[in-house]
């Protein structure tokens, strides 16, 4: 699973708009996208996660590696909330 932050998609041209960007790119990709937390789960077939962030990118959007979001969320002793050893 790929995932991706898009903080600029705010309606549903923008989610239709990166769709059809990701099956352009890998057309038997499912495509799960909640408007609501800007996020965009993609399951691919055939393409990886440059390919589809470059698509998403071409249609004007900026996506964020989920995977890079949540290292920068976490702090830095390593844990979750600081308490953890």
């Amino acid at each position: 699973m790929i995932a991706f932050e898009v903080n600029d998609m705010t309606c549903g041209h923008c989610v239709s708009t990166i769709t059809k960007a990701v099956k352009q790119t890998d057309r038997d990709a499912v495509v799960a996208v909640d408007l609501g937390s800007k996020r965009v789960q993609i399951e691919a077939k055939a393409a990886d996660e440059a390919e589809l962030k470059a698509a998403i990118e071409e249609a004007g959007y900026t996506p964020v590696s989920a995977t890079a979001v949540a290292k920068a969320a976490r702090p830095s002793g390593g844990s979750c909330c600081g308490s953890c050893h």
